[in-house]
């Protein structure tokens, strides 16, 4: 988010673009949720909301409910949640600026954005016609190389030979580039026009500016982005000529580090099967496709990269990263490592599948059959085995200094990790092999990332003393890794962390070597979700149903707008927003609540296990009232003291003594009532 006041995204080019927040808000005022889902998504009344089989995971009974009244979809069954934007993000796999241009085109609207130039949205103006242009170019040769392919004998009995039928070659776009230097100027009569050179189909010579086709006598493999557009290709030999594969060069449609052969054919299958199958070449993808595994995707001839990684988690929450299992295939794996540890949060899996040296997908399956590949799969290393095992590289564990080593080699490689669960538990398995406890591996983690920094910022990079090493204050680890030390939390962080007077960036060393040993805290068993209150389940509903807020009256608001901090600040938001804006969907309202001091809580408690209360509207309402009940009773207490210290204060004030009574009478009628039906 920019400034406040406006979305900050990048283009496809990776240009920064900025989007007003206020034309986020009235294009989520103007789209109907239920309409953006419903075209892919079967949806069916069912009371309030509609109802359906979830897009993002496997499912046969329907826990998918998009709500019209707060243009929110909400899955009871996975989780997942959010506005239309955020939808066609997640199961279209579109980039922001992309859904926000799917929709406003939709509506009518056009995008506007903010701190560019006049020359610079003429600039991307262009680079759009560009882009439709390259596309178009490409795709007429890919529907050349499709009709080549019917009429080329010996490419078709390649493909038959590996197994691959003509429904799989139809579903992958599967083509022939012919032996010969100029085809393409068949299908193309402006052979010389710079469009040919610009989409990587021709080559340029360097000296004589002869133009040539870059492939020749290939198996054509259309590489498409998410929307299902080709921007580039891959060739593979029929024989053993080098090179066995031969890409289109990056384009400003093709980038080889981005994009990933096959995503667009196994959308539906990563959501069916659960998992996404990242495997190492076209070829593979295909046959894979071919013997039951159609969720299976390839990199580009380059190695995994983090963009990668990213794009295939917009699709499903697992991967599993297919290699051969020798060295190749492990330095394949090396660098997928990396570039997956980032992502691995604790709700996403990763593993790592080495096949036998002498196999890949295709032959293993043919060899062994499809369920044996599927136990492969299942039996897969997990992302934490893998990390260890990698770390461990060259170290011999049952020394001491290969123990360090250990812990030396993994610290990046843990560092990686996104704070959760997960990285915790991670920690404590490379404590466990490098025998040392988690507490202190942490802390000589955070003492040698913090000497690290001193270092950089010296500049001398000086090799570090006895005395360096003890640092006069301790470094504080994570925020997270003091879940793991003693409560004692009045006393100074480093005080808590070492727990009394032990000697600098130790924890009680003393009693490692079995002096006075005493029991340590046990570990956190995970986070406890706090108890839902009143005011929390107020603030839900009325952030889901503003309309709500057309009945209550000044002594409702009264109450709620008094309450203690952080619920009366929000809910005094709410009324502002109501009195500016009047009523407006969750969708709207949690765009604009996202830029006050008031977002970090209010989408705490929506996105929490409570969140997006469900129901009849009237039930909802009458939930509210039975909610407000006690609030009320509390306020007009508050109230009859202040009257009551006045009148004290005053025994001849008898306005103060008055409304004392009144105010008491008045709670003593609200207490007695019944509760509203429902609850």
């Amino acid at each position: 988010m920019g400034k406040g006041c406006s979305w900050v995204s990048e283009s496809e080019e990776n240009t920064p673009v900025s989007i007003p927040q206020s034309f986020i808000q009235e294009l989520l005022a103007r789209v109907d949720v239920v309409d953006v889902v419903g075209r892919y998504v079967p949806l069916k009344k069912g009371g309030a909301n509609f109802m359906g089989l979830c897009p993002f995971h496997g499912e046969k009974s329907p826990s998918f409910s998009v709500s019209p009244s707060k243009q929110f979809y909400h899955c009871f069954g996975c989780g997942k949640n959010g506005n239309a934007i955020s939808f066609l993000m997640e199961h279209a796999g579109m980039g922001f600026v992309e859904a926000v241009n799917d929709l406003a085109g939709q509506v009518g609207m056009v995008v506007p954005q903010e701190d560019i130039s006049p020359q610079e949205r003429e600039r991307q103006a262009a680079a759009k016609v560009k882009q439709a242009t390259l596309n178009d170019v490409l795709e007429r040769a890919g529907a050349a190389y499709r009709a080549n392919l019917k009429a080329a004998a010996h490419a078709v009995q390649y493909l038959k030979d590996r197994g691959v039928s003509g429904a799989i070659s139809s579903k992958y776009g599967l083509g022939y580039a012919p032996a010969g230097w100029r085809n393409l100027a068949s299908v193309f009569p402006e052979y010389d026009d710079p469009q040919l050179q610009e989409s990587g189909l021709v080559i340029v010579g360097e000296d004589d500016d002869k133009r040539y086709d870059r492939f020749r006598d290939r198996i054509m493999f259309p590489i498409r982005d998410v929307k299902g557009m080709c921007i580039g290709f891959g060739g593979r030999v029929l024989g053993d000529e080098k090179p066995k594969y031969l890409n289109s060069p990056e384009t400003p449609l093709f980038h080889k580090g981005r994009e990933l052969y096959g995503l667009f054919e196994a959308r539906d299958a990563l959501r069916s099967m659960g998992y996404a199958l990242v495997a190492e070449g076209y070829m593979d993808v295909v046959a894979l496709a071919q013997l039951g595994f159609p969720n299976a995707v390839a990199t580009l001839g380059t190695a995994c990269t983090t963009d990668h990684v990213h794009k295939l988690f917009r699709f499903t929450d697992s991967v599993v990263f297919s290699f051969d299992g020798d060295g190749a295939g492990r330095r394949a794996a090396h660098k997928a490592l990396e570039a997956a540890l980032p992502y691995a949060t604790d709700t996403r899996s990763i593993k790592f599948l080495f096949l036998p040296a002498e196999h890949d997908p295709d032959s293993f399956i043919r060899e062994h059959g499809s369920d044996a590949f599927a136990r492969q799969v299942s039996n897969a290393l997990p992302l934490n085995q893998f990390l260890i095992e990698a770390a461990s590289a060259d170290c011999d564990l049952g020394q001491a200094q290969g123990r360090a080593k250990l812990s030396s080699q993994a610290r990046p490689l843990w560092n990686l990790l996104p704070d959760g669960a997960f990285k915790r538990l991670v920690l404590g398995e490379l404590a466990q092999k490098i025998q040392i406890d988690a507490r202190e591996l942490a802390e000589l983690w955070a003492q040698a990332e913090a000497q690290e920094k001193r270092f950089q910022r010296g500049g001398g990079g000086k090799p570090a003393s006895s005395h360096d090493s003890l640092p006069s204050a301790s470094p504080a680890p994570p925020d997270w890794v003091s879940e793991f030390a003693p409560s004692n939390h009045s006393a100074p962080y480093g005080e808590r962390w070492r727990s009394g007077n032990s000697t600098r960036g130790e924890w009680r060393r003393g009693n490692a070597y079995g002096r006075g040993r005493e029991q340590r805290p046990p570990l956190p068993g995970g986070p406890r979700v706090a108890p839902s209150t009143g005011p929390d389940q107020a603030t839900r509903i009325l952030l889901s149903h503003m309309a709500f807020m057309e009945r209550l009256d000044n002594d409702d608001l009264d109450a709620l707008v008094h309450l203690p901090v952080p619920h009366g600040p929000l809910f005094a938001w709410i009324e502002s927003q109501f009195q500016e804006f009047g009523p407006q969907t969750w969708a709207v309202l949690q765009e604009r609540v996202r830029e006050s001091e008031h977002g970090a809580f209010a989408l705490q408690l929506m996105r929490g296990p409570h969140g997006h209360p469900e129901g009849e509207l009237e039930e909802q309402y009458q939930e509210l009232r039975n909610i407000l009940r006690p609030m009320l009773a509390e306020r007009i207490g508050t109230l009859a003291t202040e009257a009551l210290k006045a009148y004290m204060a005053n025994p001849v004030d008898a306005g103060a003594k008055a409304r004392y009574q009144a105010l008491i009478e008045r709670r003593n009628r609200l207490l007695a009532a019944p509760a509203a039906p429902g609850n």
